[in-house]
């Protein structure tokens, strides 16, 4: 993984910063083996600051990596880690914990997905499966993501593979 998608993808805004002000092309800089950007690496993880950063800072949003799939695609197949799901679980007895934590996951979520569709993002992007970031948010039930994806005028249409 390139140093400014490893920082962008590690929540790391000081390397990220340093990396970038030697020279700024690496803001769009993709990774030789998936083909992520850094705003692809930031969206995989949620790493809400980062994604901030890299949009006042101009990052495109419309690059696509090796399995087609843009930032948005990530955004919106942000799901639970079978660690937060254990969490959760143990949790959820204790005080509701674990109902507050997976509420605050999916607000996390729902900011980047706003972030993004302000920008010039393609909210009609298909990847390799034929998939858009409509068919991710409803794969997994996201009520939040799916009136946000369908005010930009998300096509109801396009079918995947």
């Amino acid at each position: 993984m390139t140093p400014v998608c490893l920082a962008a993808y590690d929540d790391d805004l000081c390397k990220l910063r340093e990396l970038i002000s030697v020279d700024p092309r690496k803001i769009n800089v993709q990774d030789q083996g998936t083909g992520d950007t850094p705003i692809i690496a930031a969206c995989r993880q949620g790493n809400l600051r980062i994604v901030k950063y890299l949009l006042a800072n101009n990052a495109n949003v419309s690059i696509r990596n090796k399995k087609e799939r843009t930032c948005l695609h990530y955004a919106t197949r942000r799901t639970f880690s079978f660690l937060d799901y254990l969490m959760i679980v143990i949790l959820m007895p204790i005080l509701l914990i674990g109902y507050l934590i997976m509420v605050e996951k999916q607000k996390k979520t729902k900011k980047l997905v706003e972030l993004l569709i302000v920008t010039k993002v393609d909210v009609n992007a298909v990847d390799y499966k034929g998939n858009t970031g409509l068919h991710y948010a409803c794969q997994r039930k996201n009520q939040r993501i799916i009136p946000l994806l369908l005010q930009k005028n998300a096509d109801v249409s396009i079918q995947n593979k």
